[in-house]
């Protein structure tokens, strides 16, 4: 694009709508322009290899890929192509008769609600997190499944870009210190990519590779009208879109945790699963997490190809691409997986309790009610419509239930998670099954046995009931059935069991010292 047309674009009179204070952003890829309520996109006519704009046809090809594809998250931002006619002294913005330049148009919005500004500001909040899990989770599912085209997903498509990683990188570094965490960074991924390769062609079997965002970061969300919005997928390389679901979400709890927002990303990863049970692609999730946080540190570390750079300028790129590879290194460390078991009537405070649990202490929550529903084909929140023991609570839901949980605890757990089960456990035969599972793999379990009088039970159900809960759907009678048919701790379960009354101030923070000191998490 040559700057008459650069500069026309600045020029009030050139857009089909009153405009007033026009801003350019400049990008490596493309100029934005703001005008009013609305931004302008024009691609840069440049070929980077990995990104091609450098024809017409390429560049209204694209714009027309990055509205397609960014309506799915983003339809109220992602207006029109418009065809620019005219010259480039006087551009006409919308007129079809002789298009030189194509222009995406978006609706603008504030800068300041980006969720990356939000949590500078210290004002990112863990409804927003939620609200973006639900969101991804949703747009993951409604991804139609299909073939990814050019072999893309298969595992030599996913280990080429990984090994590509590290050889660019090596020839960045002359570093003795750098180089070595590089090998050991290379060392494990290797290690990971072939235990996992049989699991990640049945993942492309499967059709969890989609055609996904590719971007996912703070920078790419914002809050809108009061709810979150991801935009500014990738249009430019399918090999960058196309990937399995959970190197999706790796790439935004990657940047959470870069952040230092592990408590955040913990309630990131634990929603999305509790919205799609995808509790497998755990197994993958640290490989596609220090694949992330290298494309990161590399793209960084290209910057010390630019001119002009002081020794001050260099040596803060270094820390900044050390600080995605310590981020990586970190990703690597084995720490010993275990098992908690909720043991509790309906009002107990299992729910809440959990939740500070995996958020303080790290982890997987499964739950039950949740797990429960999807067996039989129900969202979380829709109502099973069952009487007492019938419909989805019979005898025989019930052990396929446990059955479910038993096999999802199985495969976290190896997949080195701790696991937090969320379910009454009322019967001795539930939690033997269920502590079977750590037995087997060698791990430590714990029993949770939450307290609360039958009082304080009562009027906490009754304040669900009248607050709509949906999710767990247990009423007064449920809780007087539980209470009739329960079968206590015994001694020898005493014995690995931590017990709270969750009526006592400080409950929750009073359970996660005595998961700690019980399974000594601290040594």
């Amino acid at each position: 694009m040559n700057e008459a047309l650069i500069q026309a674009l600045k020029n009030p009179a050139s857009y089909p709508h009153p405009a007033s204070d026009i801003q350019m952003r400049e990008t490596h890829i493309s100029w934005v322009f703001l005008v009013g309520e609305f931004a302008y996109k024009v691609k840069k006519p440049v070929n980077f290899g990995f990104l091609d704009y450098s024809s017409l046809d390429l560049r209204k090809h694209f714009c027309e890929l990055e509205m397609q594809l960014n309506q799915r998250l983003a339809p109220e931002f992602y207006l029109d192509v418009l065809p620019i006619s005219g010259s480039a002294d006087v551009p006409l913005i919308g007129d079809a008769s002789a298009p030189f330049e194509y222009a995406l148009k978006m609706r603008r919005f504030d800068d300041s609600q980006l969720l990356n500004a939000l949590q500078q500001r210290g004002e990112l909040e863990e409804s927003h997190l939620l609200q973006l899990a639900e969101q991804l989770a949703d747009f993951h599912a409604k991804i139609a499944p299909g073939t990814p085209p050019d072999g893309l997903g298969t595992p030599e498509a996913i280990w080429f870009p990984a090994q590509q990683n590290f050889d660019q990188i090596r020839d960045l570094l002359n570093d003795e210190d750098a180089l070595k965490q590089l090998q050991l960074l290379e060392e494990w991924s290797k290690d990971t990519f072939e235990r996992h390769e049989a699991l990640l062609s049945e993942r492309l079997q499967q059709g969890f590779v989609r055609e996904c965002h590719g971007d996912l970061h703070l920078g790419n969300t914002t809050l809108w009208q009061g709810k979150v919005v991801a935009f500014d997928c990738i249009e430019f390389n399918d090999a960058f879109r196309w990937c399995d679901v959970i190197s999706d979400l790796a790439f935004l709890l990657m940047d959470l945790e870069d952040r230092g927002l592990k408590k955040m990303s913990q309630l990131t990863l634990n929603h999305y699963l509790e919205q799609t049970g995808d509790y497998e692609g755990l197994q993958l999730l640290c490989f596609y997490k220090v694949y992330r946080a290298l494309v990161r540190a590399k793209v960084n570390l290209f910057r010390l190809a630019q001119p002009g750079l002081d020794d001050e300028d260099k040596a803060t790129v270094l820390r900044q691409y050390r600080s995605y590879t310590d981020l990586a290194e970190s990703y690597t460390d084995f720490h010993s997986p275990y098992l908690l078991i909720t043991h509790g009537f309906s009002g107990s405070g299992k729910s809440t309790l959990t939740s500070n649990v995996v958020r303080e202490l790290g982890g997987i929550r499964i739950r039950s009610d949740v797990e429960r529903k999807r067996l039989f084909g129900l969202k979380a929140e829709e109502n099973g419509r069952s009487e007492l023991t019938g419909g989805i609570y019979t005898s025989e839901a019930t052990q396929q239930t446990y059955s479910r949980l038993t096999q999802l605890a199985n495969s976290v757990l190896r997949s080195c998670f701790p696991v937090t089960l969320d379910a009454t456990n009322l019967k001795k035969a539930q939690r033997d099954q269920l502590r079977s599972v750590a037995e087997q793999l060698g791990l430590p379990s714990l029993i949770i046995s939450l307290k609360a009088d039958e009082a304080t039970l009562r009027r906490r159900l009754a304040k669900r009931m009248q607050e709509g809960e949906k999710i767990a759907e247990a009423d007064l009678l449920v809780l007087e059935h539980q209470l009739a048919t329960h079968e206590p701790l015994t001694q020898e379960e005493l014995s690995y069991a931590v017990t709270v009354d969750t009526d006592a101030p400080a409950a929750s923070q009073t359970l996660v010292k005595l998961i700690r000191d019980h399974l000594r998490l601290d040594d």
